[in-house]
């Protein structure tokens, strides 16, 4: 058969195929279906927008109080689960006994080792408030009753019936020496005895005139003087510390009267609190103890805080570690900053003279204790992303309660005293924020995680666009524009919402629950609105504001275009060429996506049957697009080349790609063009392609399809619709088709097209304008058609490379014969 009797399908362009109607290729939402005209008028939603699955995962860990039934929130940013399990959350948390107080008290037995204790809410306030009173008033009150005239009296008799017995003592030791005629003299080393003559002391002649005998009787006599004037020695002390002691008791009554009546005042206060009730009591102890060492404290301006080493009163004070308002539900607390510090507490130092000092006053409350017996609510990553937060969280879960340590202390690197505080016992619930990727990873790498988050709410990313949904979403609408204050939107900006939710899901039966991406168009929607003067949001301002997020996003797409229509990037939209192909490519910068066409071009040869793949070759191609190719390679073989060699060589490439290429979704319009090469049939440059296949030759799914059309269709337009423009996609995507207004009317009015394949002979047919061909009963194709061409030419292959390798001359074509001429080359401009 010559060339010119090949099965032609599409002679000229009003002979193509008709491709999608234009309403299927965007889904719209019918304001009739609406009873309301402006959102003001809609009711609050009931629950949370699609989130039916992932309430019921929250109510569950919330309602269960056992050990690791923490709960782990997994879903997409922007989702608006946050806003939605905190508001769970507080509702919850109405419903419980409120919180009590912690405080850490001086440990009077361990300073090393601060005491925590618990009180009902508020108490713990009103403790910290009085024992500051105390420690303020108790000071002065020792001062006033140790300058009382009472006090002084006292200690005055104690002293004066002191020396009145060491006089009376020492008297009866002079009076008893004189009576043997010596006199006691106190002398700088101490007392000594001296031999008198009419009651005073002998001079040196008056020794030397003595006889012997009188000497030797006086030498006796201060002899026998000697052992009462040591055992007065030794009564003098003993009469001092029994003076003392006195004193000391004197200072105690003093100070338990100066101290004593605040004490019971403040016990007063405290009768219900029988741990307050100990801690005055070991208060008054101390004071009672402290006795003249109160009465030296230095005045609190001269002493940095008490941290000097006399003694301080910041001891009896209370450090209100955690505190709360009687009434107060459990807190429900977020931590922003989830460091090590911030979870597990710290102890604060002040330097002073060089070195740093505590106290237990410093001790301060981390997250988890602040959030004790309530909710605490982290995001995943950014605990993970702090040095030992992500232990430190563990270790207190695991524990039930969170040691007070620096991280040198936890990591060995300090062997210096530090306070010890007694750690607070924790009841608390954990809710982790994170996406899949972290929630599954966590699962597989930490052994743990499992135990202690047994709970996992997945957030739905869309849900399905019918009646009960969208009318969830359009109350959804009106209560996010409420609570921001924004104007009322009229029916059909609802309906033009709805549209962009079911674009931004990629599928024109689901809805995005996206809820931030809403909110933010919300606002700009009332910008427009509100810069044109009316009162209400319409369709317009909603579509004015997604035109505006475009343009402030689209600088890279325009640099691509204009590429394109310079032809620094070559891509043609008319004309033919066999071997090339327009394949469609997505760039995602952030949450705007658009689509482009690419040049992929295939080559074929004589080899050895391997088909090289130039982005793998050059370290461009990622796995699942390598993968795509190997499919297509496996295609060719079963398909081409069951009975008899694999003979070909080919090679495929993304033209001017400089980047990585990733994703199978060009597989089909690679196989396009390689089939173009083989057969030597021109491929109509007016057409571009998506889609993966399969070792049958049938069109998967792909993602983007509706950026890609739009890619596409954009070039076209600038170089001007001629009608015969148009794009193939898996007919499996066509549920997913939400395309631009633009592209709906171009279509509508026959300029542009979209034609859903299912199968590799469906894409080549209308690529080549040529049938693909079937297999008759006999097995044979039909001359002329895509498949016998490349059937042909594979065989021929074959028998030239035996050929060759026998020395034989080249046989002659049995059935295959290249065709005639190509037609009209592919011009890049369009």
């Amino acid at each position: 058969m010559r060339r010119s009797e090949a099965p032609l399908l599409l002679g000229a362009a009003n002979a193509q195929p008709p491709g999608l109607p234009a309403s299927q290729l965007c889904t719209r939402c019918d304001p009739a279906r609406f009873a309301f005209e402006t959102t003001e008028s809609l009711p609050e939603p009931d629950q949370p927008f699609g989130q039916a699955r992932a309430i019921e995962a929250v109510a569950m860990a919330l309602d269960i109080a056992g050990p690791g039934y923490n709960l782990f929130v997994l879903g997409r940013p922007g989702s608006g689960r946050h806003e939605v399990v905190r508001q769970l959350v507080e509702l919850h948390a109405r419903q419980r006994p409120g919180p009590v107080d912690w405080c850490y008290l001086y440990n009077f037995a361990d300073p090393n080792k601060p005491r925590a204790l618990s009180l009902p809410a508020g108490e713990g306030g009103r403790l910290r408030a009085q024992m500051q009173g105390f420690a303020e008033e108790v000071g002065k009150a020792i001062q006033v009753a140790f300058e009382s005239q009472e006090y002084r009296s006292r200690i005055e008799a104690i002293e004066k019936d002191y020396k009145q017995r060491e006089n009376d003592a020492l008297q009866a030791l002079v009076q008893r020496a004189g009576q043997q005629g010596v006199a006691v003299l106190r002398t700088p080393q101490g007392f000594a005895f001296a031999p008198t003559k009419d009651g005073e002391p002998m001079t040196e002649e008056q020794l030397e005139a003595l006889t012997q005998e009188e000497r030797d009787r006086l030498s006796r006599t201060v002899e026998e003087m000697r052992t009462p004037l040591l055992d007065l020695m030794h009564e003098l002390p003993r009469m001092r510390r029994e003076m003392q002691s006195r004193i000391r008791e004197a200072t105690r009554d003093t100070m338990g009267f100066a101290a004593g009546h605040l004490i019971e005042e403040l016990k007063e206060q405290f009768a219900a609190h029988p741990t307050v009730l100990s801690f005055l009591d070991e208060v008054l102890k101390d004071i009672l103890e402290a006795g003249q060492q109160l009465r030296e404290q230095r005045s609190e301006d001269e002493e940095p805080s008490g941290f000097t080493g006399s003694l301080s009163l910041i001891r009896y004070q209370v450090n209100l570690f955690v505190g709360h308002q009687p009434g107060d539900h459990v807190p429900v607390l977020e931590c922003d900053n989830p460091t090590y510090a911030n979870l597990v507490g710290r102890i604060d130092h002040l330097p002073h003279m060089g070195t740093l000092l505590t106290n237990f006053t410093m001790i301060k409350a981390g997250s988890l204790q602040r959030a004790n017996g309530g909710y605490l609510l982290l995001d995943a990553l950014e605990v993970l992303a702090q040095p030992y937060a992500w232990d430190g969280l563990k270790r207190a879960l695991r524990s039930g309660e969170a040691v007070i340590e620096s991280l040198p202390q936890v990591l060995g690197w300090v062997s210096t005293v530090a306070l010890e505080p007694e750690p607070v016992p924790l009841a608390l619930k954990i809710i982790l924020f994170g996406e899949r990727r972290h929630y599954y990873l966590l699962q597989a790498l930490d052994p743990e995680f499992d135990d202690l988050f047994k709970v996992a709410a997945d957030f739905e990313d869309e849900v399905p666009r019918d009646a009960q949904q969208t009318a969830r979403y359009a109350a959804l609408v009106g209560s996010l524009a409420r609570g921001a204050k924004l104007r009322p939107l009229q029916r059909d900006a609802v309906t033009r919402l709805i549209e962009h939710a079911a674009r931004q899901a990629g599928d024109a039966g689901k809805l995005s629950t996206a809820t931030r991406q809403l909110e933010e168009l919300l606002h700009e929607a009332d910008l427009v609105a509100a810069r044109a003067g009316r009162a209400l949001v319409l369709r317009e301002d909603v579509t004015q504001a997604l035109a505006a997020r475009i343009r402030r996003a689209d600088r890279l797409r325009d640099n691509l275009h204009d590429a394109v229509l310079s032809d620094t990037l070559v891509v043609a939209t008319s004309g033919a060429q066999a071997g090339q192909v327009n394949g469609l490519a997505v760039h995602e910068l952030g949450e705007f996506r658009f689509g482009h066409p690419v040049r992929i071009t295939a080559t074929a040869r004589q080899g050895d049957g391997d088909l090289v793949d130039i982005e793998r070759e050059s370290a461009l191609g990622q796995p699942i697009h390598s993968k795509g190719v190997l499919i297509l390679a496996a295609y060719l073989r079963s398909r081409y080349a069951q009975d008899l060699p694999y003979s070909m060589s080919a090679s495929l490439v993304f033209e001017q790609s400089y980047g990585p290429v990733e994703g199978d979704s060009a597989s089909l319009a690679e196989l396009c063009a390689l089939l173009s090469a083989l057969a030597g049939l021109p491929v109509r440059q007016s057409l571009a392609v998506t889609g993966s296949i399969d070792q049958a030759g049938a069109v998967q799914a792909i993602g983007g399809v509706n950026e890609k059309i739009e890619g596409f269709f954009d070039v076209c337009r600038a170089r001007g619709l001629t009608g015969e423009q148009g794009v193939l996609i898996p007919r499996a995507n066509i549920r997913h088709l939400m395309l631009r207004e633009d592209v709906v009317d171009a279509a509508a009015q026959g300029l542009f097209h979209v034609w859903p394949v299912g199968h590799v002979d469906e894409a080549v047919q209308l690529l080549t304008g040529h049938a693909a061909g079937e297999r008759d009963a006999a097995g044979r194709l039909a001359e002329g058609t895509v498949n016998q061409l490349v059937t042909a030419r594979l065989a021929q292959m074959a028998l030239d490379r035996q050929a060759y390798a026998t020395g034989q001359p080249r046989r002659p074509p049995s059935r295959w014969r290249k065709p005639g001429p190509r037609g009209r080359r592919a011009d890049p401009r369009g």
